[in-house]
Protein backbone atom coordinates (compact mmCIF):
# COMPACT_ATOMS: atom_id res chain seq x y z
CA UNK A 1 0.00 0.00 0.00
CA UNK A 2 1.05 3.48 -1.12
CA UNK A 3 1.72 6.41 1.81
CA UNK A 4 -1.05 7.85 -0.23
CA UNK A 5 -3.63 4.98 -0.13
CA UNK A 6 -2.71 4.65 3.76
CA UNK A 7 -3.76 7.90 4.04
CA UNK A 8 -6.76 7.79 2.19
CA UNK A 9 -7.88 4.57 3.85
CA UNK A 10 -7.28 6.32 7.20
CA UNK A 11 -9.23 9.62 6.19
CA UNK A 12 -12.06 7.81 4.99
CA UNK A 13 -12.74 9.76 1.53
CA UNK A 14 -14.16 8.16 -1.67
CA UNK A 15 -12.92 8.67 -4.63
CA UNK A 16 -16.30 9.86 -6.05
CA UNK A 17 -19.88 10.23 -3.82
CA UNK A 18 -23.19 10.59 -4.94
CA UNK A 19 -24.42 14.13 -3.17
CA UNK A 20 -27.93 12.83 -2.18
CA UNK A 21 -26.83 10.08 -0.63
CA UNK A 22 -23.89 11.97 1.56
CA UNK A 23 -26.36 14.45 2.54
CA UNK A 24 -28.75 11.84 3.58
CA UNK A 25 -26.63 9.73 5.44
CA UNK A 26 -24.81 12.77 7.39
CA UNK A 27 -28.66 13.98 8.43
CA UNK A 28 -29.21 11.00 9.76
CA UNK A 29 -25.57 10.38 11.60
CA UNK A 30 -26.63 13.80 13.20
CA UNK A 31 -30.33 12.76 14.17
CA UNK A 32 -28.72 9.67 16.03
CA UNK A 33 -26.40 11.13 18.29
CA UNK A 34 -28.71 13.74 19.20
CA UNK A 35 -31.18 10.94 19.85
CA UNK A 36 -28.60 9.00 21.80
CA UNK A 37 -26.89 11.71 23.52
CA UNK A 38 -30.30 12.81 25.31
CA UNK A 39 -29.49 16.52 24.08
CA UNK A 40 -32.28 18.49 22.46
CA UNK A 41 -30.74 19.60 19.30
CA UNK A 42 -27.40 21.28 17.84
CA UNK A 43 -24.89 24.52 17.71
CA UNK A 44 -23.12 25.60 14.91
CA UNK A 45 -20.70 28.37 14.87
CA UNK A 46 -21.41 30.40 11.17
CA UNK A 47 -18.16 31.72 10.09
CA UNK A 48 -19.38 33.02 6.67
CA UNK A 49 -17.23 30.27 5.01
CA UNK A 50 -18.16 26.93 3.17
CA UNK A 51 -17.60 24.25 5.56
CA UNK A 52 -19.68 26.07 8.20
CA UNK A 53 -22.56 26.73 6.05
CA UNK A 54 -22.39 23.20 4.77
CA UNK A 55 -22.78 21.84 8.43
CA UNK A 56 -25.47 24.55 9.58
CA UNK A 57 -27.25 23.01 6.54
CA UNK A 58 -27.11 19.81 7.58
CA UNK A 59 -28.09 20.39 11.19
CA UNK A 60 -31.03 22.41 10.68
CA UNK A 61 -32.30 19.55 8.42
CA UNK A 62 -31.85 16.81 11.46
CA UNK A 63 -33.25 18.77 13.90
CA UNK A 64 -36.21 20.04 11.58
CA UNK A 65 -36.78 16.02 10.78
CA UNK A 66 -36.57 15.16 14.73
CA UNK A 67 -38.85 17.67 16.04
CA UNK A 68 -41.15 16.62 12.90
CA UNK A 69 -41.07 12.85 14.06
CA UNK A 70 -41.18 13.34 17.66
CA UNK A 71 -43.10 16.39 18.40
CA UNK A 72 -40.68 17.19 20.37
CA UNK A 73 -38.73 20.98 20.33
CA UNK A 74 -35.42 19.69 18.77
CA UNK A 75 -33.26 22.81 17.36
CA UNK A 76 -30.28 23.78 15.89
CA UNK A 77 -28.66 27.06 17.21
CA UNK A 78 -26.28 29.05 14.92
CA UNK A 79 -23.54 31.17 16.82
CA UNK A 80 -21.96 33.92 14.94
CA UNK A 81 -18.74 34.67 16.44
CA UNK A 82 -16.73 38.19 15.31
CA UNK A 83 -13.53 39.55 16.44
CA UNK A 84 -14.48 43.08 16.74
CA UNK A 85 -16.12 44.05 13.40
CA UNK A 86 -16.33 41.03 11.10
CA UNK A 87 -15.79 42.37 7.36
CA UNK A 88 -17.83 39.54 6.23
CA UNK A 89 -20.16 38.88 8.91
CA UNK A 90 -22.91 39.52 6.16
CA UNK A 91 -21.63 36.00 4.86
CA UNK A 92 -22.39 34.45 8.04
CA UNK A 93 -25.74 36.18 8.56
CA UNK A 94 -26.99 34.80 4.70
CA UNK A 95 -26.59 31.67 5.90
CA UNK A 96 -28.85 31.87 8.72
CA UNK A 97 -31.27 33.13 6.47
CA UNK A 98 -30.70 30.70 3.74
CA UNK A 99 -31.29 27.85 6.11
CA UNK A 100 -34.61 29.89 7.98
CA UNK A 101 -32.48 29.38 11.56
CA UNK A 102 -34.76 30.24 13.82
CA UNK A 103 -32.40 30.15 16.85
CA UNK A 104 -29.58 32.59 16.14
CA UNK A 105 -27.20 34.93 18.32
CA UNK A 106 -23.95 36.52 17.62
CA UNK A 107 -21.28 36.27 20.82
CA UNK A 108 -18.10 39.13 20.16
CA UNK A 109 -15.24 37.63 21.04
CA UNK A 110 -12.81 40.96 20.77
CA UNK A 111 -13.49 41.78 24.56
CA UNK A 112 -12.25 38.12 25.99
CA UNK A 113 -9.64 37.88 23.03
CA UNK A 114 -7.86 40.96 24.92
CA UNK A 115 -8.02 40.20 27.98
CA UNK A 116 -5.90 36.89 27.37
CA UNK A 117 -3.42 38.36 25.31
CA UNK A 118 -2.76 40.98 27.51
CA UNK A 119 -2.66 38.57 30.35
CA UNK A 120 -0.15 36.42 28.31
CA UNK A 121 2.08 39.57 27.47
CA UNK A 122 2.11 40.32 31.39
CA UNK A 123 3.40 36.68 32.12
CA UNK A 124 6.01 36.84 29.43
CA UNK A 125 7.15 40.01 31.07
CA UNK A 126 7.44 38.36 34.25
CA UNK A 127 9.62 35.70 32.95
CA UNK A 128 12.16 38.28 31.33
CA UNK A 129 10.22 37.76 27.55
CA UNK A 130 9.39 41.44 26.52
CA UNK A 131 7.20 41.59 23.59
CA UNK A 132 3.68 41.01 22.41
CA UNK A 133 1.69 38.09 22.34
CA UNK A 134 2.84 36.69 18.32
CA UNK A 135 0.02 37.42 15.43
CA UNK A 136 -0.62 33.05 15.73
CA UNK A 137 -0.47 33.07 19.28
CA UNK A 138 -3.67 35.44 18.73
CA UNK A 139 -5.13 33.77 16.64
CA UNK A 140 -5.01 30.04 18.30
CA UNK A 141 -6.36 32.09 21.24
CA UNK A 142 -9.44 33.59 19.01
CA UNK A 143 -10.29 29.58 17.64
CA UNK A 144 -9.65 28.64 21.40
CA UNK A 145 -12.10 31.73 23.13
CA UNK A 146 -14.83 31.02 20.24
CA UNK A 147 -15.05 27.35 21.74
CA UNK A 148 -15.34 28.46 25.35
CA UNK A 149 -18.13 30.31 24.17
CA UNK A 150 -19.83 27.77 22.28
CA UNK A 151 -19.78 25.05 25.07
CA UNK A 152 -20.87 27.70 27.85
CA UNK A 153 -24.35 28.50 25.74
CA UNK A 154 -24.40 24.70 24.73
CA UNK A 155 -24.04 23.68 28.44
CA UNK A 156 -27.02 25.73 29.02
CA UNK A 157 -28.98 24.70 26.50
CA UNK A 158 -28.37 20.93 26.36
CA UNK A 159 -27.35 20.93 23.00
CA UNK A 160 -24.39 19.08 20.76
CA UNK A 161 -21.58 21.44 19.81
CA UNK A 162 -21.00 20.48 15.94
CA UNK A 163 -17.53 20.84 13.98
CA UNK A 164 -16.56 21.40 10.85
CA UNK A 165 -13.24 19.74 10.20
CA UNK A 166 -13.17 17.30 7.15
CA UNK A 167 -10.52 15.32 5.60
CA UNK A 168 -8.91 18.26 3.90
CA UNK A 169 -8.28 19.81 6.97
CA UNK A 170 -7.17 16.94 8.86
CA UNK A 171 -4.68 15.43 6.15
CA UNK A 172 -2.50 19.06 6.57
CA UNK A 173 -3.20 19.31 10.76
CA UNK A 174 -4.98 22.86 10.02
CA UNK A 175 -6.91 23.11 12.97
CA UNK A 176 -6.47 23.95 16.46
CA UNK A 177 -6.33 20.91 18.44
CA UNK A 178 -8.79 20.63 21.28
CA UNK A 179 -9.10 24.02 20.11
CA UNK A 180 -11.66 24.48 17.54
CA UNK A 181 -11.41 20.79 16.99
CA UNK A 182 -12.24 19.93 19.96
CA UNK A 183 -16.27 19.69 19.17
CA UNK A 184 -18.69 16.85 20.14
CA UNK A 185 -19.18 15.05 16.36
CA UNK A 186 -17.72 16.25 12.95
CA UNK A 187 -20.47 15.34 10.25
CA UNK A 188 -17.75 16.44 7.60
CA UNK A 189 -14.93 14.33 8.65
CA UNK A 190 -14.95 11.85 5.41
CA UNK A 191 -15.31 14.56 2.65
CA UNK A 192 -12.39 16.51 1.09
CA UNK A 193 -12.74 20.10 0.09
CA UNK A 194 -14.39 19.83 -3.36
CA UNK A 195 -16.87 17.00 -1.95
CA UNK A 196 -17.64 19.80 0.56
CA UNK A 197 -18.36 21.96 -2.19
CA UNK A 198 -20.64 19.97 -4.05
CA UNK A 199 -23.14 19.33 -0.75
CA UNK A 200 -23.03 22.97 -0.68
CA UNK A 201 -24.42 23.54 -3.84
CA UNK A 202 -27.11 20.82 -3.20
CA UNK A 203 -28.00 22.34 -0.10
CA UNK A 204 -28.25 25.64 -1.36
CA UNK A 205 -25.24 27.40 0.17
CA UNK A 206 -25.62 30.94 -0.69
CA UNK A 207 -23.24 31.48 -4.00
CA UNK A 208 -20.94 34.51 -2.52
CA UNK A 209 -19.86 31.71 0.16
CA UNK A 210 -19.14 29.44 -3.05
CA UNK A 211 -16.63 32.00 -3.90
CA UNK A 212 -14.77 32.90 -1.03
CA UNK A 213 -11.12 32.03 -0.26
CA UNK A 214 -10.88 29.77 2.61
CA UNK A 215 -9.74 31.00 5.83
CA UNK A 216 -9.91 30.10 9.33
CA UNK A 217 -10.33 33.97 9.96
CA UNK A 218 -7.16 34.03 12.49
CA UNK A 219 -6.19 37.72 11.92
CA UNK A 220 -6.43 39.84 8.91
CA UNK A 221 -6.01 38.48 5.07
CA UNK A 222 -5.38 35.27 6.58
CA UNK A 223 -5.98 32.11 4.25
CA UNK A 224 -5.91 28.50 3.86
CA UNK A 225 -4.14 28.04 1.23
CA UNK A 226 -1.82 30.78 1.54
CA UNK A 227 -0.65 29.59 4.75
CA UNK A 228 0.00 25.92 4.06
CA UNK A 229 1.49 26.61 0.84
CA UNK A 230 -0.95 24.04 -0.98
CA UNK A 231 -4.17 24.20 -2.98
CA UNK A 232 -7.19 22.88 -1.93
CA UNK A 233 -7.24 21.37 -5.91
CA UNK A 234 -4.57 19.43 -4.88
CA UNK A 235 -5.19 18.70 -1.62
CA UNK A 236 -8.78 17.28 -2.64
CA UNK A 237 -6.98 15.46 -5.96
CA UNK A 238 -4.60 13.68 -3.29
CA UNK A 239 -7.73 12.40 -1.51
CA UNK A 240 -9.26 10.93 -3.92
CA UNK A 241 -6.48 9.04 -5.02
CA UNK A 242 -5.20 10.66 -8.08
CA UNK A 243 -1.61 11.70 -8.84
CA UNK A 244 -0.36 15.23 -8.28
CA UNK A 245 2.39 17.24 -8.53
CA UNK A 246 5.86 14.97 -6.99
CA UNK A 247 6.77 18.43 -5.08
CA UNK A 248 3.03 18.94 -3.52
CA UNK A 249 2.48 15.16 -2.95
CA UNK A 250 5.72 15.08 -0.84
CA UNK A 251 4.97 18.31 0.64
CA UNK A 252 1.14 16.89 2.19
CA UNK A 253 2.59 13.86 3.05
CA UNK A 254 5.45 15.52 5.16
CA UNK A 255 2.72 17.35 6.41
CA UNK A 256 0.24 14.42 7.48
CA UNK A 257 3.25 12.81 9.34
CA UNK A 258 4.44 16.18 11.04
CA UNK A 259 0.80 16.72 12.32
CA UNK A 260 -0.14 13.27 13.46
CA UNK A 261 -0.04 13.85 16.92
CA UNK A 262 -3.11 16.47 16.04
CA UNK A 263 -4.83 13.20 15.28
CA UNK A 264 -4.76 11.54 17.91
CA UNK A 265 -6.34 11.22 21.45
CA UNK A 266 -4.53 13.05 24.34
CA UNK A 267 -1.71 10.30 25.13
CA UNK A 268 -1.34 8.54 28.81
CA UNK A 269 1.02 5.89 30.23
Amino acid sequence: MSKQQEIIAALGVKPEINVDEEIRRRVDFLKEYVRKSGTTGLLIAISGGIDSAVTAGLCKRATDELRSETGMDYRTVGVLQPYGEQADIEDSRSVVEAFQLEHAVEMNIQEAVDEVAIETEYALKALGIHRHISKEGKGNVKARTRMVMQYALAFEMNLLVVGTDHASEAITGFFTKYGDGAVDITPLSTLNKRQVRMLAKALGVPEPILAKAPTAGLWEGQTDEGELGISYEANSDYLEGKPIDEAMRLKLERQYEKTAHKRLPIPGI
